[in-house]
């Protein structure tokens, strides 16, 4: 995904703000989106490139996001495939290069 895509899909996730859901899991998310919204920032920033660290972070993220989709519907469910797409983007940004 290039930079510019990156850059929209973080555009489009700011804009739509916390979803109103009821979860047993709604801390977990929570972190979850703002551990990857801080890796989008940082690369957004300026990085070329994501380090390893980081990397493992969001891939780590995208499995947990995994596990947890199945339990959303609707906006919250939207929302969070949305917040999937981001983190795995971002942690392929390297093998594309």
């Amino acid at each position: 995904m290039s930079h510019q895509s990156i850059a929209s899909l973080w555009e489009e996730h700011s804009r739509e703000g916390w979803p109103h859901f009821s979860s047993p899991n709604e801390g977990q998310l929570m972190t979850l989106d703002t551990v990857i919204g801080g890796c989008a920032v940082f690369y957004l920033d300026g990085q070329p490139e994501m380090d390893h660290q980081r990397i493992a972070i969001l891939q780590d993220c995208v499995a947990d996001l995994d596990g947890l989709l199945e339990d959303l519907s609707g906006d919250s469910l939207d929302y969070f495939q949305r917040l999937r797409r981001l983190a795995a983007a971002l942690a392929d940004v390297n093998q594309s290069r």
